[in-house]
């Protein structure tokens, strides 16, 4: 009971991304109006100069709920960024089908489907990218029929999505050897998930299997690639466990320090502690177009590092670092306190530790702190 209603005060306290709008989009291409929901995150009417990755969802009448949940839980302990989602409507069975309609000789997108495909690359996303502030990193995600539509946009030599999230697809016309062909030439970062389960259409599994027996032996460093086989789930309850997988799949580099990245990553590491947050941030910046401070537990954990490791002449790096992002508080001159401390230079480390005393607050450090350890350190000198 005690379990329950700690998970329904955590739900109940995580930061609302905006309700679900629903816009009528007139469509040239599909001569047309649709629906499209779209929901925007909860800092996105504060922070004007920040742009967010997009999240296309096809289905979205059922599609849209469920990756709504999980970016709001995964928002709310910092797991997951921050992301505008969008869903179109295919509110009828023949519409997600027509949708998704290609030739069956050339597995290319034909009439209804190629309108489609033209829909979004050149009415709806140009449409998005000039209302919203939108990163450059883009996801698309679909289920079944839409989820190998998906795929068509992998054809292109530079395609309009960064990352597909493919539900247990129904690939096209050799689709299991055109894509896993694809992503061993595309030159650009490609994030790609697919998933199946014991319970799936079992023409649809074997042929997801066939691409994942040829994706997984790619060559690619571009390539970001996950497969996931369900057992114990059917063709739709592989919806839920897939989501969660995909996303945080794309965004583990978001995540901050684990307890198994500290421990089988950083501790390991003989130097170089400082280097690699630097290189975990810009990697993040790079790959995912988020560029954010470095988190405060993130420093906390190479200060651990570098204690552990007693390499203290990194302390003056990581000074350097704190400075940056944090330069009103007192943790730079923290740092240096530390390493003086640690190398026993007790009369620099009592300066420093004044130095951060007349400097805000931060974290777990406060001037109550500064002021002792700088007491500590003059009775060090006698």
């Amino acid at each position: 009971m005690k379990l329950i209603q700690t998970l329904v005060i955590v739900l109940c306290s995580i930061p609302l991304f905006s309700q679900k709008t629903i816009e009528t989009f007139t469509s040239k291409k599909l001569g047309a109006d649709r629906e499209i929901y779209i929901s925007l995150p909860p800092s996105y009417e504060k922070d004007t100069n920040r742009n967010y990755p997009i999240l296309l969802v096809l289905d979205a009448e059922y599609l849209f709920d469920p990756f709504q949940g999980a970016l709001k839980f995964g928002n709310y302990w910092d797991d997951l960024p921050e992301v505008i989602l969008v869903g179109i409507c295919q509110n009828k069975t023949e519409e997600r089908y027509a949708d998704s309609e290609f030739d069956e000789e050339t597995g290319l997108p034909d009439s209804t489907g190629a309108n489609f495909f033209d829909f979004i690359g050149t009415e709806l996303m140009p449409y998005l990218e000039k209302t919203y502030l939108i990163a450059p990193f883009k996801i698309i995600a679909g289920h079944d029929t839409t989820a190998g539509f998906t795929n068509f946009y992998l054809y292109k030599d530079n395609p309009l999505f960064d990352a597909y999230i493919t539900l247990s697809p129904d690939l096209a016309t050799d689709m299991e050897n055109r894509i896993p062909e694809r992503m061993g030439l595309i030159t650009k970062p490609i994030y790609y998930y697919i998933s199946t389960a014991d319970g799936d259409v079992k023409k649809m599994q074997k042929r997801i299997k066939e691409l994942d027996e040829k994706a997984k032996v790619i060559k690619n460093t571009t390539l970001n690639y996950k497969f996931d086989e369900f057992i114990g789930a059917s063709h739709y309850s592989l919806v839920l466990h897939s989501i969660p997988n995909a996303l945080y799949q794309f965004f583990a580099v978001y995540q901050p320090i684990t307890t198994f990245e500290f421990n089988e990553k950083i501790v390991k590491l003989e130097y170089g502690y400082v280097e690699y947050l630097k290189t975990k941030y810009d990697v993040l910046e790079k790959s995912l177009n988020i560029k954010m401070p470095i988190r405060l537990n993130d420093f906390k954990a190479i200060e651990a590092a570098i204690i552990k490791n007693k390499v203290y002449n990194e302390f003056d790096e990581l000074s350097i670092l704190a400075d940056k992002y944090y330069g009103k508080s007192m943790l730079a001159d923290y740092y240096m306190a530390l390493m003086y401390e640690k190398k026993e230079d007790y009369k620099r480390a009592q300066k420093k530790y004044l130095s951060a005393f007349q400097k805000e607050p931060i974290g777990d450090l406060n001037k109550d702190m500064m002021y002792d350890k700088s007491e500590e350190m003059k009775q060090m000198q006698q």
